[in-house]
């Protein structure tokens, strides 16, 4: 393992967003494996919020689904880059932080993804998003055509 992902998986057990994913996959009944760059996968998660088909808490990416839809295209490098935004975040004031990135993405555009800063700075397209224009850009476009 390089040294990045080593340093994002001491920082996210320090501050303690790992544990609360690893505890948020016990209660959701997840089976743990261990995954690249210090990720572990939880498949199997059996409530259905979030509505995503994976989400990352700490180094713990949790789904649903199996380890083969984790293994679709780029969406554990887009996971990753959700374990590292844990990292910078110092952990647990993520939650609120992402909390109000969906708010603002949904009056932006009427979706949760596509202008939450954390899903474009985890690449969209890589976690199965897709890019949306504003609500007033798309009003003006409507409005030119009449």
């Amino acid at each position: 393992m390089e040294t990045w992902p080593k340093m994002r998986r001491v920082l996210n057990y320090v501050n303690l967003s790992t544990p609360l994913g690893l505890a948020v996959s016990v209660v959701g009944g997840a089976r743990r494996l261990p995954g690249p760059d210090g990720l572990v996968l939880a498949v199997g998660y059996r409530f259905p919020f979030p509505i995503a088909g994976a989400f990352t808490v700490g180094n713990v990416v949790l789904t649903k689904h199996d380890t083969a839809y984790l293994a679709q295209g780029n969406l554990l490098k887009h996971e990753a880059r959700h374990a590292t935004q844990w990292a910078a975040c110092l952990g647990l004031p993520m939650l609120p932080l992402y909390v109000l990135s969906l708010g603002v993405s949904y009056a932006v555009c009427g979706d949760l993804a596509s202008w939450n800063p954390f899903e474009r700075l985890a690449v969209l397209e890589d976690g199965f998003y897709q890019r949306r224009s504003p609500r007033w850009a798309r009003k003006s476009d409507s409005a030119a055509d009449s």
